[in-house]
C-alpha cells in the first residue's frame, strides 16, 4: 500500500512538473504577459478569493504587478486570464467591444438573468437596446420626468425610518421602487416588495454553482427567478392588451411594446429582469458607502449639509428638489465622484478574446479571457494622490487625477457598454444625500467592515441609529 502511494505520488509530481514546463514554453512561444498560472486546474483562483474575503483585496494585484509589471496572466474560475491594471489597455480593451472583445460572464448570472438580457445582447441589437435604455435615464428625461418621483420616493422611504436601522436595506427599497416606477409606472405596494424578495434570492445566486443538484443556493435562485418571470410575465401581457387596444405609457415597458423588434413576451421579461437587478443591487452600495466614508470623515460630512442646508434654507419644508438645485451641488459632485472611486462597486469587467490579439508587446490568444480592472487604476498612487484614502476635495476645479480622467477614472467602464443608468444612479445619491443630512443626524450602531466578495458590501448592512432633525 504504501509502494503505491508513493508511486501515486511521484506520478502526480511528474505530471505536474510537466504540465508547469510545457504551459511555461507555450506562453514563451506566444509572448503571452508575464505571470503564473498557478496549480493545474485549480490555478490562482483560491488566492484571489482569500484576497477579497479580507478588508484589503490590494495585495492580490499589488503582488502581480509589482512582479511583473500592470499586464499579467494568471489562471481564475477555470480559465487562463489576462489582468490588466494599465488604463490605456483597459480603454482598449472597452473601446474594441463587438470587435476583438466580447462579453464573457459566468454561467450563473447567464442563466439568472436570462438569454434576452441586455448584459449578454451582442451586435447590432444590443446597440438598439443599449440606446433606448440611455434614452430613459438621460439629463433631460431625469430633469423633466424622474426626478420628482426620484425626490418623492425616497421621501417616503425615509417616513418610515424610526431608531435603528439598516441603511442598506432601506437603501436597496428606494433604488428598487425607483426601477420598477420607472419601468413600469408601478408605485411601492405589496406587489413591488413581494417581488423585491424574490431578487432578493435571484442575486444571491449569482456567484453559484450553476447546478441545482450541488447549490442550495443556486436552486432557490433559480425558483425565485422563475416567480419573478411569472409576475413580470403578467404584467407585459396585461399591458401588451393595452397597447392593442390603444392605451399607451411613457415608461421602459410602453417602448418595448411600441418598438419594430416585435419582442415576444418572454425577451421582454427578460430585458426586465436584467434592467431591475442593476437598479437594485449597485446604486444602494453607493449609497451606502458614501454614507459610511463620510461618517468616517467629519469634515466632508460637515462640508455637505452646508451646501444641502443652504439649498434647504430657500425652499419650504414639503418643496421638492428642482433640476436647479440638483446642478447647485458642487461638494455633492466631489463626494460622488470619490465614493465611486474609493468603492469601485463594479471592480471591472470580463471580456473574452475573438482574436489573437496583440498589445503592448504581448499576445492574448483568441479565446482567452481577459479582465479590466477598473479598482485597480482606481487605486494606484501613480494616479491619483493617497489613492487609498477618501478625499472628495481632490476632485474640486475638475481634477482629481494625476492624469488625464477620461483614461484613468471609469467607474460605469465604458465603450459601447457603458453603464446607461449612469446618470440617474448620480442623481438618486444626490438626492438621498441632500435629505438625509438636512432631515437625520446618526451615528453608527455598530461596528462594520468592507467585504469584496462576491460582491462590495458591508459585512452588517450598515447598522445605524438615526434621530430627526427640527426642520424649521
Amino acid at each position: 500500500m504504501a509502494i503505491l502511494l508513493v508511486y501515486l505520488l511521484l506520478c502526480f509530481l511528474a505530471f505536474t512538473g510537466f504540465f508547469i514546463m510545457f504551459r511555461a514554453s507555450r506562453c514563451r512561444r506566444l509572448r503571452l504577459p508575464p505571470g503564473s498560472l498557478g496549480l493545474p486546474f485549480v490555478g490562482e483562483t483560491l488566492q484571489l478569493i482569500a484576497a477579497y474575503k479580507t478588508e484589503n483585496p490590494e495585495p492580490f494585484i499589488d503582488e502581480r504587478v509589482n512582479r511583473y509589471g500592470p499586464i499579467f496572466t494568471t489562471h481564475v474560475f477555470g480559465e487562463p486570464t489576462v489582468f490588466s491594471a494599465d488604463p490605456e489597455t483597459n480603454r482598449f480593451i472597452l473601446q474594441n467591444e463587438g470587435k476583438l472583445f466580447e462579453c464573457s460572464y459566468p454561467g450563473s448570472i447567464s442563466n439568472l438573468l436570462g438569454k434576452h438580457s441586455l448584459l449578454l445582447m451582442k451586435g447590432s441589437l444590443h446597440k438598439r437596446m443599449h440606446s433606448l435604455t440611455m434614452s430613459f435615464a438621460n439629463s433631460s428625461i431625469i430633469r423633466d420626468h424622474l426626478l420628482v418621483d426620484i425626490d418623492r420616493l425616497v421621501l417616503l422611504n425615509m417616513d418610515s425610518w424610526t431608531d435603528r436601522i439598516f441603511l442598506m436595506e432601506e437603501a436597496k427599497k428606494i433604488t428598487f421602487e425607483l426601477t420598477v416606477k420607472q419601468l413600469m409606472s408601478f408605485d411601492p405596494g405589496e406587489w413591488s416588495e413581494s417581488l423585491r424578495k424574490e431578487y432578493v434570492l435571484v442575486i444571491e445566486g449569482f456567484f453559484t454553482v450553476p447546478l441545482p443538484i450541488f447549490s442550495t443556493t443556486y436552486r432557490r435562485a433559480i425558483k425565485a427567478r422563475t416567480k419573478v418571470a411569472e409576475a413580470l410575465g403578467l404584467i407585459v401581457r396585461q399591458r401588451r392588451a393595452e397597447y392593442e387596444r390603444g392605451e399607451t405609457r411613457n415608461d421602459m415597458l410602453g417602448a418595448l411594446l411600441a418598438g419594430d423588434d416585435n419582442f415576444s413576451d418572454e425577451e421582454i421579461v427578460d430585458f426586465l429582469v436584467a434592467l431591475l437587478v442593476a437598479g437594485y443591487e449597485t446604486t444602494p452600495t453607493i449609497m451606502t458607502l458614501a454614507v459610511k466614508f463620510l461618517t468616517e470623515t467629519p469634515s466632508a460630512l460637515a462640508q455637505l449639509k452646508e451646501e444641502h442646508e443652504g439649498i434647504r434654507a430657500k425652499k419650504s419644508e414639503t418643496e421638492a428638489l428642482q433640476w436647479s438645485d440638483y446642478k447647485s451641488m458642487p461638494f455633492t459632485q466631489c463626494v460622488v465622484n470619490e465614493t465611486l472611486r474609493v468603492a469601485n462597486i463594479i471592480s471591472g469587467v470580463f471580456r473574452r478574446a475573438m482574436t489573437d490579439i496583440h498589445i503592448k508587446g504581448y499576445t492574448i490568444p483568441k479565446g482567452w479571457r481577459v479582465f479590466a480592472s477598473f479598482r485597480a487604476v482606481h487605486l494606484d498612487h501613480e494616479h491619483f494622490k493617497d489613492a487609498r484614502s477618501f478625499n472628495p476635495w481632490r476632485w474640486q476645479n475638475n481634477s482629481g487625477t494625476n492624469s488625464s480622467p477620461g483614461n484613468v477614472f471609469t467607474p460605469f467602464g465604458g465603450g459601447p457598454r457603458l453603464c446607461p443608468g449612469y446618470e440617474l444612479a448620480r442623481v438618486e445619491l444626490a438626492v438621498f444625500l441632500h435629505h438625509l443630512v438636512t432631515r437625520f443626524s446618526w451615528v453608527p450602531a455598530e461596528e462594520d467592515k468592507l467585504v469584496f466578495f462576491p460582491t462590495t458590501r458591508t459585512q452588517k448592512r450598515y447598522p445605524i441609529i438615526v434621530q430627526r432633525r427640527n426642520l424649521s
